[in-house]
């Protein structure tokens, strides 16, 4: 496994247990019981198989993904930011800001400003925040710049559209601003930043995989699901003497006429 020089092998293991344990209720295997919690819709999942060309098999699988990631909060989130406090000159603040970075020599910014410190508020995606949280984000980082000369602020988003490091041009008040010192950042280019190495959070996500199946196969503290549903509905439909079209359909409408007799009979 090839090493980073800015996280050793150690702090990255932990930090992708402590991202796994997160998901807390989500890695607890999915039975018939828990599957059929919330009532699935029997149609759907079989215009689904059908219309993807999936097998039975798979087309559970992917709806207990679906309702497993509709539960999915910030899990992920918590490993784009908490990863930066193995990282020198980086501190993940308790409230505040999202990622502080500091460094008393000097951050040489994109055009050639020189500040010490970074405030970075952080988001997963491009597109998670609608105009008005952009508008207060935007705010709270001009306040910040008016208090510090020497800081910037930045936006970093872990899935931007390209790899930038720009202006943030935001809407406020129904009008353009925007600050030389407030910058809208991909997070290959934060990293860039920080590490010194262009390429950084390409060498992150290429030992990811490795580092990820490596804590689910040694730790007893975190291990993946194994979900019974398939089975379970495969058993039923067998001590019922129904096929398993029949057996999905009881899912949500065993009690409907005609189903019901399906099972008395």
């Amino acid at each position: 496994m090839k090493k980073l020089s800015f996280i050793t092998e150690e702090q990255l293991t932990n930090h992708v247990k402590e991202t796994i344990k997160k998901y807390g209720e989500k890695l607890k295997p999915f039975d018939l019981k828990r599957f059929n919690s919330n009532l699935i819709d029997p149609i759907k999942l079989l215009f689904d198989k059908n219309v993807y060309q999936l097998t039975w098999e798979e087309i559970i699988k992917n709806e207990i993904l679906r309702q497993r990631d509709k539960s999915n909060s910030n899990d992920i989130g918590y490993f784009h930011q908490n990863i930066f406090q193995y990282m020198k000159g980086c501190t993940v603040p308790n409230k505040g800001w999202d990622v502080v970075y500091s460094d008393v020599n000097g951050i040489k910014l994109q055009d050639g400003s020189i500040v010490k410190k970074i405030y970075i508020e952080m988001k997963n995606k491009h597109n998670t925040m609608n105009s008005s949280s952009a508008a207060k984000t935007y705010i709270k980082m001009q306040n910040q710049v008016l208090k510090d000369d020497e800081c910037a602020c930045y936006l970093v988003e872990a899935i931007a559209k390209k790899s930038q490091n720009v202006k943030w041009v935001a809407t406020v008040d129904g009008e353009k601003v925007q600050h030389k010192l407030i910058r809208r950042v991909s997070m290959d280019q934060f990293y860039s930043l920080i590490t010194g190495e262009e390429d950084a959070f390409y060498q992150l996500c290429i030992i990811l995989p490795e580092i990820i199946e490596e804590v689910l196969s040694n730790s007893t503290e975190v291990t993946a699901p194994h979900d019974l549903v398939f089975e379970e509905l495969t058993e039923f439909a067998d001590n019922e003497n129904i096929s398993f079209v029949l057996a999905i359909y009881m899912l949500g409408f065993k009690d409907y006429l005609g189903f019901k007799e399906e099972i008395t009979n």
